[in-house]
């Protein structure tokens, strides 16, 4: 038997009907603040990532898949969306002297090792905002992200963190001065710190080795290094946050893993999950439209982590998603069959969002309701020859036995199931 490719995990119905519910509300908060979703490719040329997400970056040197096609180019799966989001904009003009709100979803692809909330295909919803400078839009996107959890019921269970990288010069400075503390230290490092201190050295401030960090106690500190204007800038965004009641916590060694990150940088985290405590991320990539081509462009975005976002609300709610069916129709006699069709279309058609479901392969009632109740539907709707010849739908409340079951006239029948439904 051929099975899934390590990684890539399959989601079965019972989990897609969460997934579903999950994406349907951050959609639903997306759309309500005026960012318009993009389709993004699966595959770009390896040079997008490779210039945009940095070449020194874990991703880049370990963790895309790439391949080529006939004609000798290199490609990779997308292992993130932002760098395709300014290739795909600004390939069709539509940032020069503009602003956009974007957002995304779909799969990202990268090597890493499988462990529950972390995949090797994983499941990303983004939301970017290009051509604003001020810390007002940085406000904007977080605030988003705050709404987004409110809406899960999951806000108790997360927490913002926030930091400041400083304009592209004080990060090199504060750069080279890291570079120039740990040297001296090289062998008393872990071992990825060893490798990034000559590549990404400021990704060392992320080790979860307790050594390094104590090593890092005495490091120079990048508050230290940030420039006038981008503390200026940091200051206006915690006003902000503040005046909006989003609670938050300054982490000074919280500095993402990607190249492209200048100014402000966030991470909203959870303890509820073990060690994948990162449920979404982001920032400000000023210097990344320059970088793929284009000319200067703030931007500022962040993405959404669904795998863990998903695991984190079915430990809020447990009972939530738990059926996939809310209308089971049951058909008396197989002559019924097309009568029953037309039924069934006519609740779908009146009762927009109601899962219904017709029965199919015969049996009598008995036997019918019993998958009826197995469903989890709340409802069935009989069909039999003096209900299609009255026109009249009659009711059976599964799981109301106080309700039982009523027959009436089909306008009061659907009044009736919008109530028992709603």
């Amino acid at each position: 038997m051929v099975k899934a490719v390590r990684g890539m995990r399959d989601i079965l119905p019972d989990q897609a009907r969460r997934w579903d519910l999950v994406e349907d509300q951050l959609t639903a908060i997306l759309r309500g603040h005026a960012y318009e979703m993009i389709r993004l490719p699966l595959l770009e040329f390896t040079e997008l990532f490779a210039r945009g997400v940095g070449e020194a970056t874990d991703i880049v040197e370990k963790e895309m898949y790439t391949l080529s096609d006939r004609d000798g180019d290199s490609l990779a799966l997308r292992p993130e969306g932002t760098a395709s989001s300014v290739r795909m904009l600004q390939e069709h003009g539509l940032l020069y002297n503009q602003t956009q709100r974007v957002s995304y979803a779909g799969p990202m692809f990268r090597y890493e090792k499988p462990q529950k909330g972390r995949y090797r295909q994983f499941y990303q919803l983004g939301a970017e905002a290009y051509g604003l400078a001020g810390p007002d839009i940085d406000a904007e996107l977080i605030a988003l992200g705050w709404a987004c959890w409110q809406a899960l019921g999951i806000e108790s269970m997360v927490q913002l963190e926030i930091n400041t990288l400083g304009s592209g010069d004080a990060r090199q400075r504060y750069r080279a001065a890291l570079v120039d503390y740990l040297s001296p230290l090289l062998d008393q490092l872990d071992e990825d710190s060893r490798r990034r201190l000559s590549s990404n050295p400021m990704r060392i401030l992320d080790s979860k080795n307790p050594a390094t960090q104590q090593l890092l106690e005495k490091a120079p500190k990048l508050p230290d290094f940030v420039d006038a204007d981008s503390t200026a800038h940091f200051e206006g965004l915690k006003t902000l946050l503040t005046e909006r009641q989003i609670p938050f916590l300054e982490n000074p060694n919280l500095v993402r893993g990607l190249d492209y990150y200048t100014h402000t940088v966030f991470e909203w985290i959870t303890h509820d999950l073990g060690s994948q405590g990162a449920i979404c991320a982001g920032g400000r990539y000023d210097g990344l439209v320059e970088k793929l081509g284009g000319r200067a462009t703030p931007g500022v975005g962040f993405a959404i982590g669904l795998d863990r976002v998903v695991l984190l609300h079915e430990l809020a709610h447990p009972e939530a998603a738990s059926t996939a069916v809310d209308v089971y129709v049951c058909v008396a006699e197989p002559q019924l069959q097309g009568a029953a069709l037309n039924t069934t279309q006519r609740l779908r058609a009146e009762l927009p969002g109601i899962r219904i479901r017709l029965h199919m392969g015969g049996g009598n009632f008995k036997k019918q309701l019993k998958k009826a109740d197995a469903s989890g539907a709340r409802v069935a709707v009989l069909v039999d020859a003096d209900s299609v010849a009255g026109d009249m739908l009659t009711i059976k409340h599964l799981r109301d036995a106080e309700l039982g079951q009523e027959t009436l006239a089909a306008s009061d029948g659907l009044a009736r199931l919008q109530k028992s439904l709603a």
